[in-house]
């Protein structure tokens, strides 16, 4: 499984590295205990942005945030009144790690979701 992931990688140019056999590059996505985890191609301020208007679209109401020049943290509930947490990290001056959870165990489709909405506005 690692000699093909490696394989991939190397056949597709990607920059990304092997992290416990899960490519953690641009554009990679793992969805991992009830976390889904993506690294974005675009600055903090941007996917900070660009998350403020997902979830705005998506109507979710938001019950805190939190940003500074390495971080952001957003806390919403979507219907049901389920949780929603997106928690943004520079990783580095072009790509950011977004973490996103929706309840205490996770789920994947709504998730998956709100990420799509977030990488439509970046």
């Amino acid at each position: 499984m690692l000699l093909l992931g490696a394989s991939l990688l190397a056949a597709t140019g990607c920059a990304a590295v092997l992290v416990g056999g899960v490519a953690a590059g641009a554009g990679a996505v793992a969805y991992v205990r009830g976390e889904l985890k993506s690294v974005e191609a675009a600055p903090l301020e941007k996917t900070w942005t660009a998350t403020l208007a997902a979830v705005k679209q998506l109507e979710f109401a938001i019950t805190d945030r939190s940003k500074d020049g390495l971080s952001a943290k957003l806390s919403a509930r979507g219907s049901g009144d389920r949780r929603i947490q997106v928690e943004l990290a520079k990783s580095g001056e072009k790509m950011t790690e977004v973490r996103i959870r929706v309840g205490v165990f996770g789920n994947e489709t709504l998730s998956r979701q709100i990420l799509e909405k977030i990488k439509s506005r970046l």
